[in-house]
């Protein structure tokens, strides 16, 4: 069942997006929703053989988690609220009883629940379950189809340990294993520092294949001894101008609200200038909380670490934060406050200015980004309108809020562990993420074991995800060329396939024939194409969906003779059928053992 299209549909964007719908791997059934085709499926159980291969010598079990979920046990672990109104991604219903379950986009909370009833004890531990499993997200945007779909195809581990020196050594070797997992598969994966975002634990790491059209923006050192997700990397911030000392002013900076508008007129430079960014942060409970943000002008906020640092700042019980937002002089006023100097305000604007806000706590929670606090003498806002503040100190009339890094991390910027190295950006598809849980989800869910002094104690937890599904298109992704795709041998639907040029020819027919059995024999996952159609349809056809080998039976088949093509190569050559046979049944086994042995 093979229907392959011409031209590129409108729907897609990416070129291994283009390529799985025109080589009959997909078809689109509604927005974000795919039906893996008979192609596909095969490239996902290779995948997948591939995946349980690896757990299973990591030492991880197999089982299979229910996909509805009840919201209680999400409600006790506080993250109904994360994934329903936060983040919204979770897809959920009430039944008939009136009851709200969900259709699960992850598993932490079901895995939780099954230990505490099931590990008893110390001795029990470690234990990693694993599943191979459909996944459920309500995405904002679904696009890039199978990289950001509402269905797809996961693997997902938890690991259960006794303590957390157990738990690094499960998460170092989980880490191995992804390693050999995306090696064998044929992608070429960066290991990089990642933010845990709604999953949480103490550590994770991603693992991104590199290609241009990858969601991720990762930088990585030119000594390649550092790599993180741009929403967790750190660096060296650029060494800010010098100034002199001077006297500290007010000066008329009339028409001035912008960093560029003041640096240009007062011929400063912006790595001498402090910017304050005025935030609201909101919560499922309906608090608003002002957030007053300081950082150097030539630094931009990193939304995620700003959203880390009021989750760590502010403690609201049974409440969620929803988001961070920018205060706008509409919101000030519907408050019923006074207008702010905006675009003139300065780290010492007082709480004074919340007072009698209706719904807003009326006194700013204060972060300051090192880059700042660092600067002996600066100029910022002077909570006056066309008015700024020169040579202003840090000190008993401007103190320093909380510290706590806020700043994007730049290209080019120096290295924290190496100030001669820099960082390098590219953009990455992310493909597996493992994470050092600790004890929130434990702890939450009440889950415990008797530890060897005979005492309860909370387990030590891990979770380590890969997406199956994703990963073949990523594979797509790093792997095709101007006609198509050029699968990894190891996760082909196909490894060899077979083109009859003119299937009414009873010659090329017989040869062909003998081909396919012989290699079938020999344990070959091999493909013949006896369409009718045109030969130039089927050599191209071939080329769309990217079989690693070739066999094309033309008219050199009534000297017993036929072409061998590398698709990635595309490198021919025409050889005896036996000789044929023999020197590719060589090379496929040299290149399976490779992969096992690597």
């Amino acid at each position: 069942m093979l229907v392959t299209l011409r031209d590129d549909p409108a729907e897609a964007e990416i070129i291994s997006h283009k390529l799985l719908l025109r080589g009959g791997y997909i078809r689109r059934i509604s927005i974000g929703i795919y039906a893996y085709m008979p192609l596909l499926w095969k490239v996902l159980k290779k995948i997948s053989s591939c995946v349980r291969e690896e757990m299973a010598y990591a030492g991880a079990l197999e089982t299979l988690l229910p996909q509805l979920q009840p919201s209680e046990i999400w409600q006790r672990s506080n993250r109904w609220n994360d994934y329903t109104k936060s983040e919204g991604i979770m897809f959920h219903l009430e039944d008939r009883q009136g009851r709200e379950i969900a259709l699960g986009p992850t598993h932490e909370e079901i895995i939780t629940v099954l230990a505490s009833d099931l590990l008893k004890s110390y001795r029990q531990l470690p234990v990693t379950l694993y599943q191979i499993q459909t996944k459920f997200r309500d995405e904002i945007r679904p696009r890039f189809g199978l990289m950001r779909s509402r269905e797809f195809i996961m693997k997902d581990a938890y690991s259960f340990h006794s303590t957390d020196s157990d738990l690094v050594l499960t998460y170092n070797s989980i880490d191995l294993a992804y390693r050999r997992i995306f090696k064998r598969c044929g992608l070429n994966v960066v290991a990089v520092e990642a933010d845990s975002g709604a999953i949480g634990g103490a550590a994770s790491q991603e693992f991104m294949v590199t290609a241009e059209a990858g969601e991720d923006l990762i930088l990585v050192s030119d000594d390649h001894n550092y790599a993180a997700n741009k929403e967790k990397a750190v660096s060296l911030p650029k060494i800010p101008v010098i100034t002199e000392s001077g006297i500290c002013k007010v000066i008329s900076t009339p028409n001035q609200p912008s960093i560029e508008e003041l640096c240009d007129a007062q011929q400063i430079d912006s790595s001498q200038v402090v910017k304050v960014l005025l935030m609201l942060a909101r919560f499922t409970d309906h608090s608003h909380i002002p957030i007053l943000i300081t950082l150097r002008a030539d630094q931009l906020v990193n939304e995620v670490k700003l959203r880390n640092a009021v989750r760590s700042h502010l403690s609201i019980q049974s409440a969620t934060l929803l988001d961070v937002i920018p205060i706008t002089p509409e919101q000030v006023e519907e408050q019923g406050l006074a207008p702010l100097p905006f675009g003139y305000i300065g780290p010492h604007l007082e709480n004074k200015v919340l007072h009698g806000a209706k719904t807003w706590q009326t006194h700013f929670l204060r972060l300051i980004d090192p880059t700042a606090s660092a600067l002996t003498s600066f100029t910022c806002g002077a909570n006056e309108y066309n008015k700024h503040m020169v040579n202003m100190k840090w000190g008993p009339l401007v103190p320093l809020p909380s510290q706590v890094d806020l700043r994007d991390a730049e290209p080019q910027d120096q290295c924290i562990h190496n100030p001669l190295s820099r960082l390098q950006v590219n953009r990455g598809i992310e493909v597996g993420h493992i994470f050092q849980l600790g004890r929130k989800y434990s702890s939450a869910l009440d889950a415990k074991f008797t530890n060897e002094k005979g005492n309860q104690e909370t387990f030590w937890m891990g979770c380590y995800g890969i997406g199956i599904s994703r990963l073949s298109q990523a594979a797509v992704e790093q792997h095709h060329d101007t006609k198509g795709i050029c699968w990894p041998l190891s996760i082909a639907p196909f490894e060899v396939v077979i083109v009859v040029a003119n299937i009414r020819d009873q010659v090329q027919r017989n040869l062909s024939e003998v081909l396919y059995t012989v290699l079938k024999n020999a344990q070959v996952d091999v493909l013949i194409d006896e369409r009718q159609e045109r030969a130039g349809v089927k050599f191209k056809d071939a080329e769309l969906i990217g079989i690693p080998w070739q066999i094309i039976v033309g008219r050199s088949a009534s000297i017993h003779k036929a072409e061998l093509i590398e698709r990635a190569t595309l490198k021919t050559i025409e050889l005896n059928a036996s000789e044929l046979l023999q020197y590719l049944l060589q090379i496929l086994e040299s290149t399976h053992m490779g992969l096992l042995n690597d």
